[in-house]
């Protein structure tokens, strides 16, 4: 598709089919004739609060479109709403979501120890403390992450561990030697 400059028009409301057969209605915010880039409002109303949605959308995925009027300006700072709590809240979330996955990379440590700490992780809690893996905040699994290197712990605890850890390694060699 073609477009010309006047079909998407700034504050023209659109209904479009892209060609993934996709179907919504919304406001052009802009039209980037170089890179063919057309940036969209879709309004969506929730009770009294007015949420709206941004959609960059290259021209040549709209399969067709038909014009349905035309909006107040969109750009518009008068009428431009941004919920800085909900922005706050969604960045302090991803930070923390973030932190934490790093907090799971081990640093120093072998392919092999990451790859046991990721198999205990699932089964039990754990962390780093630098090159020993802690599980259960008691029991201490040092380098070369062996059965016979688990210590610390409630003798349950530390059987416990142990258990894991030799189903672990065995399902670790066995991945390793299929692949």
């Amino acid at each position: 598709m073609e477009p010309h400059g006047e079909d998407f028009a700034v504050g023209c409301i659109l209904s479009i089919k892209t060609t993934l057969e996709e179907e919504f209605q919304a406001q052009v915010i802009a039209f980037d004739r170089p890179s063919n880039l057309l940036i969209l409002q879709e309004g969506v109303k929730s009770g009294s609060v007015s949420k709206r949605n941004i959609r960059l959308l290259k021209a040549n995925y709209v399969k067709e479109f038909n014009f349905l009027g035309r909006g107040e300006d969109p750009l518009d700072p008068d009428k431009c709403f941004l919920d800085l709590n909900t922005l706050q809240a969604r960045e302090d979330s991803a930070i923390r979501q973030a932190e934490a996955e790093a907090d799971r990379i081990g640093v120093g440590v072998t392919a092999e120890g990451q790859n046991i700490f990721d198999a205990l992780s699932k089964t039990l809690p754990v962390c780093w403390d630098k090159t020993t893996i802690v599980v259960m905040n008691e029991v201490r699994l040092s380098p070369p992450y062996l059965p016979e290197s688990v210590t610390g712990g409630t003798p349950p605890a530390n059987e416990r561990v142990r258990k894991v850890l030799e189903l672990e390694r065995k399902r670790l060699q066995a991945r390793n030697a299929g692949e």
